[in-house]
């Protein structure tokens, strides 16, 4: 597409994700018993294609930076839905439900995935593919505008990782690419068709959590695909700047990082104490290790993969899930949650206000983040905005768990984990998402995975800021 000075990037970006319902049509020749699935995608996509056009012939710029981010991922949301509503085995909003899910990289599910197409089944991993690398920076790999450092951060990307924008969107789809191909072969390797290989990769990049098989990960009973998924789910959790350090091979500068230490002590605390609770809840002491080294990544990384049921969980372990998805990822990955870079922050303000009220008056008392290679003292600015993000989180999440438990009907310890789930666009479930949830409820974890995903500062910025 030719850049033209003045054509509205909206126009560009619903031909953009138009586009996107056409890549699912690549598996037909290998299922060419679904090529009479394909109108479904087809017909979305050159109506949102055309309306684009439509709107490209325009000159003036139709929205800021904020209310643009918001309208791709509405407008993706939308029309993301419409090839689920079209097959015809779901409601309007089970079909929202499972596009929203996919975009916002949550992986919480309405669909039978054993009796579902092929093709559907790839558009669902594709869509978690997209929605991990988000639509502004998709965009910017085939178009460059004069505004595109404003749309890259008010998407939520904090850093730049080359000179301009442009190559950073490049580098990041090329890493992001090259994993892909990586999983695909070391799932091959150990058992997984190529196309479970391909499907389960790129869920776990973008921490989505989308699988083919409803026991998840646990369908294959293999602990080398195990560790393979949580490599991937780490890596797809990881700051994309810091690895890039790794791509540098400046391994060193990389574990120097905040969060990666952060990240590492958390694990350190959380799957121990996770196992110990299995077991005392009666697994023997290798099951719950087992359980807790995989599920408490999968938690962490805001991934929802699993292994395992958990109905019969004790309420202590459950409780561990929750803090884990709630502080959920890496900041600028393709994680929900609060984010570790946060909590980090938090945690070290924390440490140097008790560290001042025990030393004499007038001792200045200092803490440094880490983000890599740079060494930043940690700035008022930054606890201030950590702090009143976390609490707007978990005024939200308190919120969102007491109206999914009241209309649910569930025990308030399901309603604290399923809000959890979906507030940090985990998708692992405690039972009450499936096809028989109330469309209100449905709702209730649709508004949840919105604000996750696309944060909440994004949102108040578009409706609010002129």
């Amino acid at each position: 597409m030719m850049h033209r000075e003045g054509v509205p990037v909206t126009g560009k970006m619903m031909i953009l994700e138009g586009s996107i319902l056409l890549v699912p049509l690549l598996v037909l020749p290998f299922y060419r018993e679904e090529i009479a699935l394909s109108w479904q995608f087809i017909l979305p996509a050159i109506i949102s294609i055309g309306m684009g056009m439509v709107i490209c012939q325009g000159k003036k710029k139709l929205l800021n930076n904020s209310q643009l981010v918001v309208f791709a991922w509405i407008y993706g949301f939308l029309l993301a839905a419409v090839p689920f509503w079209l097959y015809g085995n779901v409601t309007p909003v089970q079909a929202l439900f499972e596009s929203v899910s996919g975009f916002t990289t949550t992986g919480l599910s309405v669909l039978n995935v054993e009796r579902t197409p092929q093709i559907f089944l790839f558009y669902r991993g594709f869509l978690q593919y997209v929605g991990g690398l988000g639509f502004v920076m998709m965009m910017l790999l085939f178009i460059q505008e004069k505004d595109s450092a404003g749309l890259y951060h008010a998407e939520g990307h904090p850093d730049k990782l080359m000179p301009n924008i442009g190559k950073t969107a490049k580098v990041i789809a090329m890493m992001y690419g090259f994993f892909l191909v990586v999983g695909t072969i070391l799932y091959a390797m150990f058992g997984m068709s190529i196309f479970d290989s391909i499907v389960h990769t790129m869920c776990a990049l973008s921490t989505g959590g989308f699988s083919n098989r409803l026991d998840s990960i646990g369908y294959y009973h293999s602990l080398p695909i195990e560790w393979i998924t949580i490599l991937l789910m780490l890596i797809g959790t990881t700051n994309f700047s810091l690895l890039l350090l790794l791509f540098k091979g400046r391994v060193k500068e990389f574990f120097k990082a905040s969060e990666v230490k952060f990240l590492a002590g958390l694990t350190a605390v959380a799957v121990p104490a996770m196992a110990f609770f299995l077991i005392q809840g009666g697994v023997t002491a290798g099951e719950g290790t087992e359980l807790s080294l995989f599920n408490a990544f999968s938690a962490l990384s805001t991934t929802g993969y699993s292994t395992c049921s958990y109905t019969d969980w004790p309420e202590t372990a459950l409780a561990v899930m929750i803090l884990l998805m709630i502080i959920g990822g890496g900041i600028g990955s393709t994680a929900g949650g609060i984010k570790l870079g946060r909590v980090c922050k938090l945690m070290k303000n924390l440490m140097r206000n008790i560290k001042s009220m025990m030393l004499p008056d007038r001792t200045v008392t200092l803490a440094y983040y880490h983000r890599g290679a740079e060494k930043e003292l940690l700035e008022r600015e930054q606890v201030e905005e950590a702090s009143t993000y976390a609490e707007s989180y978990l005024i939200i999440y308190i919120v969102g768990t007491l109206a999914l438990t009241f209309f649910s009907g569930s025990t308030l310890v399901e309603g604290a984990f399923e809000f959890a789930s979906s507030l940090g666009t985990v998708g692992l479930s405690i039972g009450i998402t499936s096809a028989d949830t109330s469309s209100l409820c449905l709702l209730i974890e649709i508004a949840g995975m919105v604000l996750g995903r696309l944060e909440i500062f994004v949102l108040l910025q578009a409706f609010c800021k002129k």
